[in-house]
């Protein structure tokens, strides 16, 4: 009798076990996530913006394609973020303002946490709707700068440093900033804290004097952030997409969808975990660059 080849079953047991996951991943893609490709139906998107803000990239990608779906009548903005850097801020608030040229409404949810950054973002919708206890505000700019001259000497190091300018090296953590130095930054900070002041008085109809007395940096809750004018209604997340399905006119309740995960479970949790041990969000991205931060 002849003997089957030995690499045989392995390779057909291979070949049904691969078909088996493709046939599995398109049954969750179509029937358990959320993202519903093509239901054309009036639908309400809903955007997560959680942590600290270090990277624009996949927010401006899910605004970008929602802005383009005409299915999409409005966008609720889940945000609970202590901001983060300047420029990515900046780059997701343009963004949400562009939504207004395709006459599509945003609102606001501020979830536990919505300070400096995430609260610049908010501003950028028709209305921000707040939990009482949401920590908000924090309307400020921040630059930090670590100094380990002193450890240096202890330990017998030293740096020398070759530059083509004389403040090329502003801001290096083995020498103390001079006076001069100081100021630059502070002109620098004094700039990019005006352009957060425009932004609220912009959006939240403020005159900049008063946006200017709420800024100094301090937090507050959401009920004292509604009393000043900072948020249009307490309430949370259900409370945001019943108020954006009133204003764009769905009747009954809203079909939401929102970004599904593109990698697995396994993959994603490990690769988190490990990215959070090597680089904390509040250890590493915090300590360089200008940010609309709240530190906490």
């Amino acid at each position: 009798m002849k003997k089957k080849h030995p690499i045989l079953p392995g390779f057909i047991i291979l070949c049904l076990l691969t078909a088996f996951i493709f046939v599995l991943s398109i049954i969750i893609n179509t029937f358990v996530l959320e993202d519903v490709r093509w239901d054309k139906a009036d639908k309400i998107a809903l955007i997560n913006i959680e942590g600290v803000i270090t990277d624009s990239r996949d927010i401006i990608k899910q605004i970008t394609k929602y802005k383009e779906d005409s299915s999409i009548k409005g966008i609720v903005l889940n945000i609970n973020s202590p901001g983060g850097g300047v420029a990515p801020s900046q780059e997701i608030y343009e963004e949400i303002l562009k939504l207004h040229d395709k006459n599509k409404k945003v609102v606001a949810s501020m979830s536990s946490l919505a300070a400096s950054g995430g609260y610049y973002i908010a501003c950028a919708s028709d209305k921000i709707v707040a939990n009482p206890g949401t920590i908000t505000g924090s309307i400020g700019v921040i630059m930090t700068f670590s100094n380990i001259e002193e450890l240096m000497k202890k330990v017998g190091m030293k740096t020398e440093v070759i530059k083509s300018g004389k403040y090329k090296d502003i801001g290096s953590p083995v020498r103390s900033i001079t006076d001069e130095e100081r100021d630059i930054l502070q002109g620098v900070i004094d700039d990019v804290y005006d352009q957060f002041i425009e932004a609220v008085a912009k959006s939240r109809n403020m005159e900049s004097e008063r946006v200017k007395e709420l800024a100094d940096g301090r937090i507050f809750s959401g009920r004292q952030a509604k009393e000043i004018g900072l948020v249009d209604e307490l309430g949370n997340l259900q409370d945001a997409i019943s108020i954006i399905t009133k204003i764009v006119g769905i009747k009954g309740k809203p079909k939401i969808i929102q970004e599904r995960k593109k990698k697995g479970f396994l993959f994603r949790y490990l690769s988190e975990r490990f990215s959070s041990i090597l680089f904390p969000d509040n250890l590493y991205h915090m300590n360089f660059g200008i940010h609309y931060l709240w530190y906490y």
